[in-house]
């Protein structure tokens, strides 16, 4: 048996090829759009890709289904309960997929969504135990996919719950111990809230260690696992839609367009959204007025996908020859609409001095005096929940986490100063410059975000 995983750290999403290299014939589940790394594989080992399985409707990316079925011919498979725009091969509970000598055994288990399935994978059709499950959202190590209303249109919270119960509690638990579990995602993945960075486990290892796992009543399993769940980012629903539609094909080969100073500017002054990619500090020592900052080195995908309108075009500010990355990185989450990039950003920019302006950000120590001075600011948490939980929080503040930002600014003071902070100070950058984008003026994050706060502010031990 050919058994691999591909692990996307950006987007905390893994896809896996099976194959029985026998016979050459090969599935791939859950693929991202760019899908090079797996044809690659498949001609490197002799391997022919048969079908296509996404175990749901992702929300957090867009599949490569598509792109796979165009290279290969292959067919691509749902749970029976998925509608598409596109010709499908519905998986039934049950039902066997044999590529030679391994088998693949679809098991339905719904929640996430209610057309979730799971990859039962064996390296000899008869084997008793299973050599492991592909678990896609319904089971992560450490937690399992919250009910997934945003991607379960006329599904009920309360009918997601119920069928994530049975799917975790009755399904997957029912299955031996030494089976191997291979989630779709991993840790810092809004499709959970407690994911691990371990990238597979056991049954048996999630049946003694998982919260979500140990024997409950369903009551108690609902509760459990919708409590604390931060805010999906804006995005989902967009790339939910997008994996159920007929969509443009993604063509690496098309690559992102350089634009001179004077074209990229023209087209910013036509309503065209500037996403500057580079370190905070990079940007808070000068950028375009108006740009959202949302560095490359991090989430970058899922924190653009947060931050940026899915229906506008977009301009790029990359770290130098970084600008193909950046964009393939966007069309993972299914924004296309790239015009181009900035050129030599650094020389552009100080060839546009009129245009550029620095963003203020501020030590813990001055937002101390400032609070205590005569004009304090507000200071705004972007952060989820559990940080404020578990690491305290500044008295005061207003706490509005990055992913509910873009739909509550109406609740944010325009007529004094503003503070954002969050744990380290990469995802204020991100929020103070997405407020300035919105017209507000005086826009301040703090350097080191609440760990530099609580430091300053945490007595000194003798």
């Amino acid at each position: 048996m050919f058994f691999a995983q591909y692990y996307l750290d950006c987007l905390s999403q893994a896809s896996y090829m099976i194959a029985d290299e026998a016979t050459g014939n090969a599935v791939v589940v859950d693929p991202r759009r760019d899908v090079s790394e797996y044809l690659a594989d498949a001609e490197a080992h002799g391997l022919t890709v048969v079908g296509v399985i996404n175990t749901h409707f992702h929300a957090d990316f867009v599949a490569g289904h598509l792109e796979v079925a165009a290279e290969t011919g292959a067919w691509i498979g749902y749970g029976r309960r998925a509608e598409t725009e596109y010709p499908i091969r519905k998986l039934v509970d049950g039902e066997t997929i044999s590529l030679g000598d391994v088998t693949l055994e679809i098991m339905e288990t719904p929640g996430h969504t209610p057309e979730s399935i799971s990859v039962l994978v064996r390296e000899h059709g008869d084997d008793s135990v299973p050599y492991g499950v592909l678990t896609g959202d319904a089971l992560f190590i450490g937690d399992v996919g919250r009910p997934d209303l945003l991607a379960s249109v006329g599904v009920s919270a309360d009918e997601l719950g119920a069928m994530l119960y049975d799917s975790v509690q009755n399904k997957l638990m029912g299955l031996p111990d030494e089976v191997r579990v291979f989630p779709a995602h991993g840790a810092g993945s809004a499709c959970g809230k407690n994911l691990s960075t371990e990238k597979q486990s056991t049954i048996g290892e999630q049946r003694a260690t998982n919260y979500a796992c140990a024997p409950m009543s369903q009551e108690d399993f609902v509760a459990i696992v919708t409590a604390g769940q931060s805010a999906a980012p804006g995005y989902f629903v967009y790339d939910a839609i997008l994996n159920r539609s007929e969509r443009p094909l993604f063509d690496p080969a098309a690559a992102p367009r350089p634009l001179s100073a004077e074209d990229f500017t023209g087209l910013r002054a036509s309503g065209a959204v500037v996403v500057d990619a580079r370190d905070p500090q990079e940007f808070a020592a000068g950028h375009l007025r108006g740009s959202v900052n949302v560095p490359a080195d991090g989430r970058f995908a899922e924190q653009a996908g947060t931050v940026l309108p899915t229906d506008a075009d977009l301009l790029v500010v990359a770290p130098q020859n970084r600008e193909e990355e950046i964009v393939t990185r966007l069309a993972r989450i299914g924004f296309d609409r790239v015009t181009g990039y900035l050129r030599s950003p650094d020389d552009a920019l100080a060839a546009l001095t009129e245009e550029v302006t620095p963003a203020s950000r501020l030590t813990a120590a001055q937002v101390r005096a400032a609070l205590a001075g005569d004009n304090p600011p507000v200071v705004l948490d972007v952060r989820n929940c559990g940080e404020r939980g578990d690491n305290g929080f500044i008295d005061g503040a207003l706490h509005i986490a990055l992913g509910e930002l873009p739909s509550r600014l109406d609740e944010i003071p325009r007529d004094k100063p503003l503070v954002l902070h969050c744990a380290g100070g990469h995802r204020s950058s991100i929020a103070a410059s997405l407020l300035r984008h919105h017209g507000f003026t005086d826009v301040s994050d703090i350097l080191g975000g609440y760990a530099a706060w609580a430091l300053l502010n945490t007595p000194a031990t003798v």
